[in-house]
């Protein structure tokens, strides 16, 4: 009886090793879930970014309104016949002060 006892000691101590340092542990499965959580947050980034992108590449396959609000924006374009108007703030000086 007294040899079952410390067989059964013996086979409980191992089977708690593996649960707190072994393959699978606790610790691994709770850094694991955060890494999880950390990846499904890039994943949604990313996909927002795609369908950003996406809607992008439709407009620009779509006609010409999107080159054009592109080059208003990025390369300060305008129309034959329209007048840019530049607002300078009373704020800035030309000699860096």
């Amino acid at each position: 009886m007294r040899l079952l006892i410390m067989a059964l000691i013996i086979v409980f101590l191992g089977l708690q090793y593996r649960l707190w340092f072994g393959d699978g542990s606790l610790s691994e499965v709770v850094q694991l879930t955060a890494e999880l959580e950390l990846q499904k947050k890039k994943m949604l980034e990313l996909e927002e970014r795609n369908r950003k992108l996406e809607a992008q590449v439709l407009d620009l396959q779509g006609g010409l309104d999107a080159y054009e609000e592109k080059a208003r924006n990025d390369l300060g374009m305008i129309k034959k016949g329209e007048t840019f108007f530049q607002i300078v703030s009373p704020h800035s000086s030309s000699t860096g002060n």
